[in-house]
C-alpha cells in the first residue's frame, strides 16, 4: 500500500468517526449513520490493499 494511500484512507476513516461524533453529540442519526458507513468504507479499503500487499 502506498503512503498516500493509506494517508487517504486514514483521512476518511478520521473524518467518519467525526461524523459520528458530531451526530451523536446533536442526534442527527443520518450523520452517525453516514459517518459509519464512510469509517467502514476506509477500513475496506484499508484491508483490501493489505490482502494486495500480502501477493506482492
Amino acid at each position: 500500500m502506498s503512503g498516500t494511500d493509506k494517508l487517504t484512507n486514514k483521512i476518511e476513516e478520521l473524518s467518519g468517526k467525526g461524523k459520528q461524533s458530531v451526530g451523536d453529540a446533536t442526534g442527527d442519526r443520518d450523520l452517525q449513520a453516514e459517518g459509519k458507513k464512510e469509517e467502514s468504507k476506509s477500513n475496506l479499503k484499508q484491508a483490501g490493499e493489505k490482502v494486495k500487499d500480502a501477493f506482492k
